[in-house]
């Protein structure tokens, strides 16, 4: 099978992003870019090398792409995506895959329908060092505890703090702190655990009514997973998994940086480091895997289960704070 050629939808620093890890990936070009602006769909052309440039959504799904890579608002995942599938493209579609879990189901069966691809962009559902850290949990024993921690103070938050509310802080794009950072958390305690029992969430809310922070707790036989998540402020303590014979200690969950194993009694060395050595941007896995899916290498439904589990917690911890999202209506 020759290149797949990938369009990208949004031209925002997340697209260059994956513009760029696109170039270490074999088998995958970037050709086409779409945005709501000649003038921003030319620029990002430009920089990235695109042959294709479109504002008109349309016309781009009709032109020769294979696949897309949707970018737009949050509150935008869902009807771009089911217009690139009913055309007969793939889709990776960046995390949040959508507002709940009802508009993801629809997608991937809309895709099975099609025989076509959908995939979640999300970075620690592809990351071979979450792989190698789930791989080795039968070195530290029974697991009875779990925190996947991911605060990260927003670099738009001092302006929202100063009265100006830019779009990441808007409820109405379906924004909200567990869409946006929180979802990298409560994905990896999916991937490693899977469908919790029960769910007990809280979130501190600003006064737009974003919800700007959020503590989960997952209930699981023999085993509560705590999960921390924040756009409005800044965590250095890593994720931990414990066990009885010892403990996994991963280090930021949107870029696991290092993955170490420690056994009880020797709480000072790591037994071993899982991982240290990483590139420079682990969007190539994501981009990697959708390009095996796509070519029928791997399949895609594992991934989107995971994805599926994590949505249906979004949910319900949307429903236990009260955030709506008007874009919903």
């Amino acid at each position: 099978m020759s290149d797949i050629k990938l369009g990208i939808v949004g031209t925002n620093f997340v697209s260059d992003w994956l513009a760029d890890a696109t170039l270490s990936v074999d088998g995958i070009t970037t050709a086409a870019v779409c945005s709501r602006t000649m003038e921003k769909a030319e620029e990002f052309a430009a920089k990235h090398g695109c042959t294709g440039v479109f504002c008109d959504y349309d016309k781009y799904l009709a032109s020769d792409i294979d696949a897309v890579y949707i970018a737009v608002p949050n509150c935008h995942h869902f009807r771009y995506a089911k217009a690139a599938l009913e055309a007969g493209k793939h889709v990776l579609l960046e995390k949040p895959a959508t507002l709940d879990s009802a508009h993801f189901d629809i997608l991937t069966a809309l895709a099975k329908k099609k025989g076509v691809v959908i995939l979640e962009a999300m970075r620690p559902g592809h990351d071979p060092a979450i792989r190698e850290a789930k791989a080795a949990m039968g070195e530290i024993g029974k697991v009875h505890h779990a925190v996947f921690d991911f605060c990260q103070y927003s670099s738009r938050y001092d302006k929202f703090r100063a009265g100006e509310v830019l779009n990441a802080f808007k409820p109405e794009l379906g924004n909200a702190a567990v869409m946006d950072i929180g979802c990298y958390a409560l994905h990896t305690c999916m991937y490693f655990f899977g469908e919790p029992k029960a769910i007990h969430a809280r979130s501190i809310k600003l006064h737009n009514g974003f919800e700007g922070q959020g503590n989960v707790l997952f209930e699981y036989d023999n085993l509560v997973a705590g999960v921390v998540y924040s756009k409005i402020t800044e965590s250095f303590s890593p994720s931990v998994i414990t066990g009885e014979d010892g403990w996994i200690v991963l280090e930021k969950l949107s870029f696991v940086e290092k993955v170490s194993l420690f056994r009880r009694p020797d709480k000072v060395n790591p037994a071993r480091v899982i991982c240290d050595h990483r590139p420079e941007d682990n969007m190539i896995y994501e981009i990697a895997d959708f390009r095996d899916c796509v070519k029928g290498i791997l399949s895609p439904d594992p991934f989107n289960a995971v994805s599926a589990m994590t949505m249906r917690a979004i949910d319900e911890i949307r429903r236990q704070n009260d955030i709506p999202f008007p874009s919903e209506d």
